[in-house]
């Protein structure tokens, strides 16, 4: 299959005016790390966008990072921790969890995904983070949006656009996002034994307090020990971070108001960090590739019946995040559609929506990905695509079909 490397901007601008002048579409990648995600693309050329790479500044008083999107978020993660800063919305190295190596994804890649970890419910996602950029459109038309600074209100909000639409509708080429202090010190509370609908009472409540928690996630039993080494029954974690004498009265204070869901254990501080990391990067099911895997979003009260509804149908095993909002689902067994039909009604019926996040290419083409759409939405969409990439350049039928 032909690909195409280009080293900057202009360079990435010819192949698409070309691609577009000749009808000619592009399947676009970096590190290859999420190939799998989303639906098989459907295109003859591949775009290797890795070489636009490289830190083009960075600011830490000023809590500003601009990068090339090609460059590993491993070496922007190692340049923030020098300065005791890091990406707040904590984004997962996702590699392992789709077959791919470990510590190769990209910036661009992150945030064309808008990947977030268990810091989402007080930080936001990646889209929240991302100030400002540089890209080409399917038109073969560099255009920027946003700047460089914290408070911008520049135009129209393209970077919460770009960010989630998996390179569908133009190529970013230079990025800049806000980032935040490192926490000095991390609490952790477990709750032990806690059933599913308890557990989501309990992270309620830490939620709903004064002590700005920053993780809450539901680990039901064999999916514990692969976060908690050990472990040997469900697990509820709640964090807490910030100066060291904060996160000590913080958390005494949580074990306090939490003692009707039973004694919580405090980690000690050289592991309390470490489940948060496993926890980003899906590890209770990233050693396992048979599995199909769902990601669903619910209301955080809806969550236990969602996981009860499936687990009727399923052999399934799931684990809870953002304080029960995140449902992360593994089905194994001979379902046809990977659990597609049982899955979607039962997080419908909620008011929430699926995503087929690892599964077959032939079933990842077979079956939507990603929530279908209601017919305005779809056709919203459709033209928002047409007006970024009339000719369907870029990465068509990553989302869905037919665009």
């Amino acid at each position: 299959m032909p690909r195409f490397r280009p080293k900057d901007e202009q360079e990435l601008a010819k192949v698409i005016s070309w691609a577009a002048g000749e009808c000619e579409s592009l399947e676009v990648i970096a590190a290859g790390t999420k190939v799998g995600l989303g639906r098989p693309v459907e295109a003859p050329h591949v775009l290797d966008v890795s070489g636009i790479a490289g830190i083009e500044a960075y600011e830490p008083e000023e809590l500003v990072l601009t990068a090339k999107p090609g460059t590993p978020l491993a070496e922007i993660e190692s340049l923030l921790e020098r300065s005791q800063q890091m990406l707040a919305f904590e984004p997962g190295d996702w590699g392992p969890l789709l077959g791919e190596a470990a510590g190769r994804q990209t910036l661009g890649g992150m945030l064309a995904c808008n990947l977030a970890g268990p810091r989402r419910i007080k930080q936001g996602a990646a889209r929240d983070h991302l100030l400002g950029f540089h890209a080409v459109s399917g038109r073969g038309e560099a255009f920027k949006a946003g700047g460089r600074v914290v408070k911008n209100v520049t135009g129209y909000d393209l970077s919460k656009l770009m960010a989630g639409s998996y390179g569908t509708l133009a190529l970013l080429t230079e990025v800049t996002v806000k980032v935040l202090p490192r926490p000095e010190a991390t609490g952790t509370l477990v709750l032990w034994g806690l059933e599913d609908e308890r557990a989501v009472a309990a992270m309620t409540a830490a939620l709903n307090s004064p002590h700005e928690v920053g993780g809450a996630a539901h680990l039901p039993g064999a999916s514990a020990a692969h976060v908690l080494p050990g472990a040997s029954r469900a697990a509820t974690l709640v964090r807490v971070e910030g100066p060291g004498p904060s996160v000590e009265a913080r958390a005494a204070a949580l074990r306090h108001e939490l003692r009707d869901f039973g004694p919580a254990e405090l980690l000690p501080d050289a592991v309390a960090a470490a489940p948060w990391r496993e926890l980003a990067e899906v590890r209770p099911f990233a050693g396992d590739h048979g599995p199909i895997i769902w990601r669903i979003s619910v209301a955080p009260q809806s969550g236990p019946a969602v996981a009860a509804v499936i687990a009727r149908s399923l052999d399934a095993r799931v684990f809870f995040d953002w304080g029960g909002g995140l449902l992360w689902c593994a089905i194994a067994g001979g379902s046809a559609d990977g659990g597609a039909e049982i899955v979607r009604a039962a997080t419908r019926a909620e008011g929430g929506h699926a995503t087929l996040v690892r599964a077959s290419p032939e079933l990842r083409g077979r079956v939507p990905v990603f929530e279908p759409q209601p017919p305005a939405l779809a056709a919203l969409t459709r033209r928002i695509k047409e007006s970024f990439d009339p000719q369907r350049i870029l990465n068509p039928g990553r989302m869905y079909w037919g665009f």
